[in-house]
């Protein structure tokens, strides 16, 4: 049972591969389409104008392919911006690629798509058609069943066509969802040898923005000890001094100098709490992450609904990246959004750890109006993590992160 359950889950899996997929083939076409005739408009002199905007086009449809394809498994980085010059953009390694991939995925992402998409679609008409085969005439029987209804047998006999598209969809959508991604796995990621340098240059700049972000802490962390508990300890220090000058001439007033610096002391306690916990949680050791972003979603002025699918536990130091990009991600939804609600999912797939946050606020999020948001990014991206913002004006704003966490 264990097992018929995964792999209805892995086809509902696929099938939204194969929605999305289908979606890309779409435009994929349309590129083509249009990087066709603009082709044959150059043979005659009058497509050269018209020859860098349709290879920027074919550059867009390959962008978002390679998202899509991200999303799913093993990111693929993008190229940039197609190079100046129509000569020197139809040498770039990655416009042939592109064109590569455009025409052929064209025909395998259409083919996969709507076969994929079929399958359920035939699966429920000819499966529920025994309920309703009266309602339509005779020889009108759904789907590729041509022959004529006579009675209820003929009606469970399209039924029983139903279940086995059912089976096939089941056992066979994430083969094609395979087959519909394989053009793009192959064609879009970098050609031999670019792939390492702009690796090369991803780690560059990971790294450099690791140590900014652990700067950025320690900056954090001073300014919390120098503006709370160290100001704390000097007024315990000062209470002590005047309860000791105070013990021979005026005991009673020692006692109340007492109470004062212990009330400091338990201050500078209490504040010291809060630095060590901004930098590792206690709680994500005594209650896991689903235990601890919980705490989060309760403590939040905003309605929050939180959803955690993470079965096992990823590295500490990546839980706590993910339990701070929510906790201000949440900070920033309560200050700055003017949402009524906010929703939090969380979950591990294909040795990444995914972090969505979604409000529906009035949008318009902006990171260079210091809500945090490039604190975020650099914190994830310190971790060889992804973070894309979506705010446009009147919302909603959705954040999604990617974290690595291992196999």
């Amino acid at each position: 049972m264990a097992y018929v359950r995964g792999r209805v889950r892995a086809s509902v899996a696929a099938l939204e591969h194969l929605v999305g997929g289908l979606g890309t083939a779409t435009l994929a076409l349309g590129a083509l389409l249009w990087a066709a005739i603009v082709a044959v408009a150059c043979l005659v002199g009058v497509g050269l104008l018209a020859a860098p905007g349709a290879l920027r086009a074919v550059r867009w449809v390959s962008d978002r392919e390679r998202a899509r394809l991200s999303r799913w498994g093993e990111p693929i980085p993008t190229p940039g911006p197609v190079p100046t010059g129509l000569r020197t953009a139809t040498r770039d390694p990655f416009v042939r690629r592109e064109l590569g991939w455009v025409a052929l995925y064209s025909l395998v992402g259409l083919v996969t798509g709507l076969v994929g998409i079929a399958l359920p679609l035939y699966a429920v008409q000819d499966g529920t058609f025994p309920l309703w085969y009266r309602l339509v005439p005779p020889d009108a029987a759904p789907g590729i069943v041509w022959w004529r209804i006579d009675g209820l047998s003929d009606a469970l006999w399209v039924g029983v066509l139903g279940v086995g598209c059912l089976a096939a969809a089941i056992w066979f959508s994430p083969v094609l969802a395979r087959l519909q991604a394989w053009p793009g796995r192959w064609l879009l990621p970098p050609p031999p040898g670019v792939d390492l340098s702009l690796r090369v240059a991803e780690l560059t700049a990971t790294r450099a923005a690791a140590l900014d972000a652990h700067a950025v802490e320690l900056r954090r962390i001073e300014r919390s000890l120098h503006d709370g508990t160290q100001n704390r300890l000097v007024a315990v220090n000062v209470l002590l001094g005047a309860a000791r000058r105070a013990v021979r001439r005026n005991p009673d007033r020692a006692d109340e100098i007492l109470g004062q610096a212990q009330d400091a002391a338990e201050q500078a306690l209490g504040e010291l709490r809060t630095v060590v916990r901004g930098i590792l949680p206690p709680v994500l050791d005594d209650r896991g992450l689903a235990g601890a972003l919980a705490g989060l979603a309760g403590s939040c002025a905003v309605p929050c609904r939180l959803e955690v699918d993470v079965a096992v536990r990823c590295a500490a130091s990546v839980e706590a990246t993910a339990y701070f990009v929510v906790a201000e991600a949440l900070t920033n939804v309560v200050r700055h959004s003017g949402a009524s609600r906010v929703d939090v999912v969380v979950r591990r797939e294909h040795g990444r750890l995914l972090v969505s946050v979604e409000d529906n606020g009035h949008g318009d999020a902006d990171e260079t109006r210091g809500s945090g948001l490039t604190g975020i990014r650099r914190r994830v991206e310190a971790y060889d993590g992804r973070m894309t913002l979506t705010s446009p004006p009147g919302g909603p704003t959705r954040m999604d992160v990617e974290l690595p966490c291992g196999s």
